[in-house]
């Protein structure tokens, strides 16, 4: 396994941590949004960074087809007083999955004072597309913490009025890099990449940025959440939603959960390498039944994350981003 310093990997390739003075970090942020409820840390996690100058978030698209995965991006999008974020609906042939407490239906009720679905919201290929050709070149980071499904869509768009681009090419010309929670290292099989194996044998062999995985092992010993629920105020619905799913989820009660999609965002805006080792360059193989194994011996420009420091030490820095509420 080949483990880069960060200097070496900014100089290299491609991602990420914006110095103090420059740019904060251009995102668009992808999510299944369900049936898990990282997803919610992960988008506290996103808007806390932005208030902070971070990031800019510029679009979110919801990668699941259930009805309220869209509506549920937008309510907490709101919450932080950023219902100008666009927000775009997974396509046709994307999964669609629910929990089974049914928790995006029921936050989209108790905060939502629209009956909105999905359908009240454009396809996350035409937020894509529109978004990324406003953009420099370049510059655009893409989080996902969901399937690939949008992806899959926007590398097989062709020309439209928002550019006379392919998919591809608007991808080449415009993103910097993408930042995936998805596989294991240095194989296995993962739900973000086995749920739609169609895209993501697609996406991940065509890709023409630097990709960052953060995979299945990373967040899965990182447990958080246990303070937003105790401690977000009652107006809070992403502190709702870990009170809820922490009694109910899965039909048993949690002290904390997993923090896959936050590990994502966290090293999408941040430098990576104050918080994990990074390993690469290498190669992401993925296989037609959506299973990935790692070969170190060629240069894809892949990268994937490591764990460096105690459990509790990341936990530490995610938990406090997600404690993040709202400002007057």
């Amino acid at each position: 396994m080949k483990i880069f310093q960060f200097s070496f990997l900014l100089t290299l390739c491609f991602f990420v941590f914006e110095l103090k003075g420059k740019q904060p970090v251009k995102i668009i942020f992808d999510t299944d949004m369900g049936p898990d409820y990282d997803d919610v840390g992960a988008i506290a996690v996103l808007h806390a960074l932005a208030a902070q100058g971070e990031c800019d978030i510029l679009a979110c698209c919801a990668s699941d087809g259930y009805p309220t995965i869209a509506p549920t991006i937008d309510v907490f999008n709101q919450y932080f007083k950023r219902a100008d974020i666009p927000v775009g609906a997974a396509g046709k042939d994307a999964p669609d999955f629910s929990a089974g407490n049914h928790w995006n239906d029921s936050i989209v009720t108790k905060y939502f004072n629209q009956n909105k679905t999905n359908a009240d919201y454009p396809s996350a290929v035409e937020v894509y597309r529109k978004t990324l050709a406003r953009q420099k070149n370049n510059s655009v980071t893409i989080v996902t913490v969901g399937f690939v499904s949008n992806l899959a869509d926007l590398l097989q768009s062709g020309p439209d009025e928002f550019s006379p681009l392919s998919g591809l090419e608007l991808v080449k010309k415009k993103v910097k890099n993408w930042v995936a929670m998805a596989g294991r290292f240095p194989e296995g099989g993962e739900f973000n990449v086995n749920r739609h194996p169609e895209a993501s044998f697609e996406v991940f062999q065509h890709w023409p940025t630097p990709i960052l995985f953060s995979g299945w092992e990373i967040g899965s010993s990182i447990f958080t959440g246990r303070r937003l629920a105790d401690e977000g105020s009652v107006n809070n619905p992403l502190a709702w939603a870990y009170r809820y799913n922490l009694d109910t989820y899965e039909g048993k009660k949690a002290d904390k959960r997993q923090s896959w999609d936050q590990t994502a965002v966290l090293c999408a805006v941040r430098n990576p390498e104050d918080y994990f080792y990074v390993a690469g360059p290498g190669k992401f193989v993925i296989f037609e039944n959506g299973h990935n194994t790692w070969d170190p011996d060629t240069d894809a420009s892949h990268y994937f994350l490591v764990h460096k420091y105690p459990y509790h030490k990341i936990a530490d820095v995610i938990d406090e981003l997600m404690l993040y509420e709202r400002q007057p």
